[in-house]
């Protein structure tokens, strides 16, 4: 039998051999590729952020949600989260859209920034919450900053929605 300070160095070998080959295990990465404005309504209007992920893995990995803030001028003017929005496809890449809606109200209060040429500067932050196996929910965090046009007459009266 082997003594109690040999079974800890047993315990401390083992620990460090599992979390050297865990940290070194591939993960599923993404990223945002495009933010475009997708429709025009009444009280809002909702742009679209196309994310994409890839899964190095075998099989499915389901996504438990996507939440998102949007920020323009260092303000939120945009949050929400997406419940069960699907799963990530086996060995490659999954192309998903994430919604996001501004109410007309909050482009108000924007009326500097978008007079100078018609666009919001915009921080998008991501977090694409993944169910891996064995290691539970695993968070994959992610951000963009660019602009993205506003809507124009024509696309306003052209909206059916």
């Amino acid at each position: 039998m082997l003594s109690s300070a040999q079974q800890l160095l047993v315990m401390e070998k083992a620990k460090n051999y599992i979390s050297e080959k865990v940290a070194n295990m591939k993960k599923p990465e993404a990223a945002v590729t495009t933010v475009d404005l997708k429709s025009v309504h009444r009280d809002h209007i909702e742009y679209a952020a196309k994310v994409a992920v890839d899964n190095p893995y075998p099989t499915p990995l389901p996504i438990c949600d996507i939440t998102y803030v949007l920020k323009s001028d260092g303000r939120v003017i945009a949050h929400g989260a997406i419940p069960d929005p699907g799963s990530i496809k086996a060995s490659g890449q999954t192309l998903l859209e994430v919604p996001v809606k501004v109410p007309h109200s909050i482009l108000v209060s924007l009326v500097k920034d978008i007079g100078r040429d018609w666009d919001i500067d915009y921080e998008l932050e991501l977090g694409l919450v993944i169910d891996l196996p064995v290691f539970g929910n695993f968070t994959i965090p992610l951000s963009s900053k660019g602009e993205v046009k506003l809507p124009t007459l024509s696309d306003v009266f052209s909206s059916k929605k």
